[in-house]
């Protein structure tokens, strides 16, 4: 009996990608491919990403070509584009075949705009006309990860209509959950959800049963307010309007699922100066490349710490001690900091913050600083009388611990905020620039402190 290579727990995988590695080593490629046909498209899509670009390669020639577009949905954005520039526009048009008009215009804004053309022109009017239609809205926007296939239904019929219209249509768009009315001009006027209609008397009108639409989503609404709505709303499904309220599409929960994960990991990696999409399998140079970027930059903050350092040579040359002791004021202010810097994004990306409630964020902060400051000047202060027998020097260390915990509270509020209004990703940059202020800061009052009073 051939074995299941569903992918349920982690020791399985690590199983399988063993078991294809050893294969493929010792040049078992039927044994390779059987093994492929027994998985599921979004598992051969990990063991793709888990593989290294030769080996991927390989593994991509093996795999069933009628499921490569299922494939290829399910793959990060910088593996899927090494593999799909390698394929033919016939190729991949016939990878596109039956997968979503969303999925597709994903796949399409990937590609190199004459390729794209030259797969468009392989594809019937029809849906050509469709892709373009989706692929003419932002990206980033409802209209760019919407689907157009949708059932839409005309007021003026009853429910047995409706029934077999849809027995003749014969398959449902997927994650099919609402029916859409619309008038003779094509806009939305109401929804007649699925367990309504399996539920109602044949005879009964649509008009007299269908519910008003949940609120419709403009077509130019922010992905990320899109998630935000359909996590508020609990919605599984949502219809997209343009500004004549016609309809033109709808958007899923599957979909809302990518552009939270999507902007979970952005997050995540942003924060380490990588990109959300990095390859974990990219050849050397190119992660050297890419992140050597990010290294500069923190160079150049590390520089704006040490030149306050190097403008109090004289009373490091002078008290040992101190040097000792520097170093703790700035990383208490760098942790305290960046825990306000984590929170504001999130509060951000959510749409929590505005404009309304920063004032009241930034004086939480400032206090959340004020306490804790309190707190750890005490503590930092206690431990270096007992180890140095120095009640001046604990009490400079505690008035700069004080100090740089409450502008880390307060510059962990303003940095992401300033840095989102001046068009910058806060993700990106807002971990590194409060740290750099927190060193500046930490380090300016510490050996200020120590130079007038100790030296």
């Amino acid at each position: 009996m051939a074995e299941n290579y569903e992918l349920e727990q982690p020791s399985q995988t690590h199983k399988i990608i063993q078991d294809v590695t050893r294969a493929l080593e010792n040049g078992m490629f039927v044994h390779v491919r059987r093994i492929l046909e027994e998985m599921e498209p979004e598992d051969i899509a990990h063991l793709l990403e888990a593989s290294p670009p030769k080996t991927r390669q390989l593994l991509w020639q093996l795999t069933d070509p009628e499921d490569q577009g299922e494939i290829l949905e399910e793959l990060s954005e910088e593996i899927k584009d090494a593999i799909m520039v390698r394929m033919q526009p016939e190729q991949l048009a016939a990878a596109t075949e039956g997968m979503e008009t969303d999925d597709v215009v994903y796949l399409l804004r990937s590609l190199p705009e004459e390729v794209s053309q030259d797969v468009l022109s392989q594809m019937d009017a029809q849906d050509r006309a469709r892709l373009k239609q989706a692929l003419s809205y932002p990206e980033d926007t409802a209209g760019g990860m919407m689907n157009t296939d949708v059932v839409t239904l005309r007021s003026d019929v009853n429910i047995d209509v409706v029934l077999r219209y849809l027995r003749m249509k014969g398959n449902l768009p997927h994650a099919t959950d609402t029916l859409y009315v619309v008038d003779e001009n094509s806009r939305l006027i109401g929804a007649l959800p699925i367990t309504t209609l399996l539920t109602t008397q044949p005879d009964t009108g649509v008009i007299e049963i269908m519910e008003d639409p949940d609120e419709a989503i403009p077509v130019t609404l922010h992905d990320s307010e899109v998630a935000n709505l359909f996590e508020r709303r609990n919605w599984l499904s949502a219809p997209v309007v343009d500004e004549n309220q016609r309809l033109l599409g709808r958007i899923t929960i599957d979909d809302v699922v990518d552009i939270i994960r999507e902007d979970a990991e952005h997050s995540m990696m942003s924060m380490a100066g990588l990109d959300d999409e990095e390859d974990t399998f990219a050849p050397a140079l190119k992660s050297a490349r890419s992140r050597s970027i990010w290294l500069g930059a923190n160079v150049l903050a590390a520089l704006a710490a040490a030149s306050v350092s190097n403008l109090f040579e004289n009373t490091l040359n002078q008290m040992a001690v101190i040097a000792v002791l520097m170093t703790i004021v700035p990383s208490m202010g760098g942790v305290a900091g960046n825990q306000t810097v984590a929170l504001v994004i999130r509060g951000l990306a959510v749409g929590h913050i505005v404009d309304s409630n920063t004032r009241w964020l930034l004086t939480k902060e400032a206090l959340v600083g004020l306490l804790n400051g309190l707190l750890w000047a005490c503590i930092i202060g206690g431990v270096v009388v007992v180890w140095k027998g120095d009640f001046i020097l604990a009490g400079i260390i505690a008035v700069a611990m004080l100090t740089n915990l409450i502008i880390a509270g307060v510059a962990g509020v303003t940095v992401p905020i300033l840095l989102k209004k001046m068009k910058i990703d806060p993700a990106l940059a807002g971990g590194m620039a409060l740290t750099t202020i927190t060193d500046i800061i930490g380090l300016s009052v510490f050996l200020g402190l120590a130079t007038l009073f100790l030296v």
